[in-house]
């Protein structure tokens, strides 16, 4: 089975590069499942349920969320009609929407999704370890599920980690996001979980967290609000990876980012080059 996953959504620039790429990716690598963060996609704050299907329709089995699950109030009212909209498991009980789904995947696998937020530098919710061990007992890899993707949405790498290794064997993947700087160190750890600290942002990098650079740096230098963050407009990067892995374990194979587009250096899904069909 082959899984992408795309980083942080920022603004319009994120969308219309994800919206643009991913049917293309889609077709080129077979891909049997895609989820994708959406949690920035409306200017830089939350998401509209224009935006959602949109990036549904592009090809986004599954959108996740994080900390600015909400921003956008609308939000509070259509999360609870879109099973395939996820936010935080472990916010207050209570809170509309889900936190995790169990979805059919292209290849008819069942693919357990798992969003969770981090409490350190972040806001105080529930434990996200122990929500997300009640979600894998409820539905383990190998038994209740043929796959089980987490997105853990969180601020420290540490916490990114001990989250890794928590499940290390019991998800086929944990991927970070929420910093909005993809990491180096997608691997797969030694009971066979793919991991990859944070997947980036699809989004404009010639900026401040995908932000106009102007206002971040005022309000470093002064401590004063000048006006609100602004998504910047240059052109835009995919950031992610793919994982492929074992149809009889759940564990992973491969795993390899993907970044292309912009200003970054470009990292490529090599490894599926020689068996994609052609385009």
């Amino acid at each position: 089975m082959r899984f992408l996953f795309l980083g942080d959504v920022v603004g319009r620039k994120g969308r219309e590069v994800v919206c643009e790429s991913l049917p293309r990716l889609r077709d080129k690598y077979a891909l049997d499942f895609v989820v994708v963060n959406g949690e920035n996609a409306a200017a830089g704050f939350g998401i509209t349920e224009k935006i959602l299907n949109s990036l549904l329709d592009a090809g986004a089995d599954v959108v996740t969320l994080g900390n600015h699950a909400f921003d956008q109030k609308d939000t509070l009212v259509f999360i609870e009609r879109y099973e395939r909209l996820l936010r935080p498991l472990n916010f207050p009980p209570g809170t509309p929407g889900r936190g995790a789904g169990l979805f059919q995947a292209k290849n008819g696998a069942q693919v357990l999704v798992l969003n969770a937020m981090g409490r350190v530098y972040m806001d105080d919710l529930d434990c996200p370890f122990r929500g997300i061990d009640a979600e894998l007992n409820a539905c383990p890899l190998g038994r209740g599920a043929d796959a089980v993707i987490i997105d853990f949405h969180a601020e420290a790498s540490s916490e990114k980690q001990a989250v890794g290794y928590h499940v290390d064997g019991r998800a086929s993947l944990v991927v970070g996001t929420h910093t909005h700087t993809p990491t180096a160190d997608e691997r797969i750890l030694p009971a066979g979980t793919a991991y990859m600290t944070d997947a980036g942002m699809c989004g404009d990098y010639n900026s401040v967290l995908g932000m106009d650079i102007e206002e971040p740096i005022n309000r470093f230098l002064s401590k004063i609000r000048n006006q609100r963050f602004e998504p910047a407009m240059g052109p835009g990067s995919i950031s992610g990876l793919a994982v492929e892995m074992d149809d009889t374990t759940g564990l992973a194979t491969k795993i390899k980012a993907l970044r292309f587009g912009g200003v970054l250096n470009p990292s490529y899904l090599d490894f599926w080059d020689e068996t994609a069909p052609s385009t």
